[in-house]
């Protein structure tokens, strides 16, 4: 903590406040991907305007499931191994904006269920998986938040973070190994991609404008991390 408390006393934390250009660019940039696939992108044959919300759906959950939590277990399994607080608070964030973006995968995806299968919800191995890795992250942050020493907190949250983390690779892994109504991949399929250019290109486009999203979300957070934890060090002294 010594590092961050002489870093706010020489006044070179950033102000969390400011306008952050980064974040606007990347607001844009979602906007512009939600225009795109609502009037620019042909509606899917057989599902309809209801597949737009494809869109979003998906894009999310490579965001929430695999960039925030595999960030999570990474900078956590680093962190039991350096000590770094730095990399604590990446997992912090980590963590907490994942949370987001894996509540945007829940919440659109029954929107979608209730218009292809006739229903909001169904306990099947992905969807009910991905529910539990969302339990999981709000439990690693209800845990941070219980434990007041800092070495406790973050030793302990390391844990539960990379144990959590390992549920990613079953859920990606759910369509293969039971028979559900969940969609296969169709992006990332063996041979060739069965979505047509139009289609894909939006997907794409709204999978960088999520990403951008993201890290911009990310990059705030830890931010807000370092000017806490700083000024709590200097409470401290």
């Amino acid at each position: 903590m010594a590092t961050s408390a002489a870093t706010i006393s020489r006044g070179t934390v950033p102000d969390v406040k400011a306008f952050d250009s980064f974040l606007a660019i990347s607001l844009i940039a979602v906007l512009a991907s939600c225009v795109r696939a609502i009037w620019f992108t042909p509606v899917d044959a057989m599902l309809g305007a209801a597949q737009k919300n494809f869109y979003v759906h998906v894009p999310a959950a490579i965001v929430g499931l695999y960039v925030a939590c595999g960030l999570l277990a990474i900078s956590s399994i680093l962190y039991l191994w350096l000590k770094d607080e730095r990399l604590d608070r990446l997992a912090e964030a980590s963590a907490e904006v994942g949370l987001l973006f894996m509540g945007i995968v829940l919440v659109t995806g029954p929107i979608w269920a209730r218009t292809s299968w006739g229903t909001w919800w169904v306990w099947e191995a992905r969807i009910t998986s991905t529910l539990f890795l969302w339990l999981l992250v709000l439990g690693y942050l209800v845990l941070r938040g219980a434990v007041e020493s800092p070495e406790s907190r973050a030793r302990l949250s390391a844990v539960m973070g990379a144990l959590a983390a390992l549920l990613v690779p079953f859920i990606h892994l759910t369509v293969k190994l039971f028979r559900g109504m969940h969609p296969q991949p169709v992006v990332l399929k063996p041979e060739k991609p069965s979505m047509p250019p139009e289609m894909l290109a939006t997907f794409l486009m709204a999978t960088v404008a999520f990403l951008l999203l993201f890290f911009a979300l990310l990059r705030m957070r830890m931010r807000w991390a370092t000017l806490r934890d700083a000024r709590a060090a200097l409470e401290g002294a």
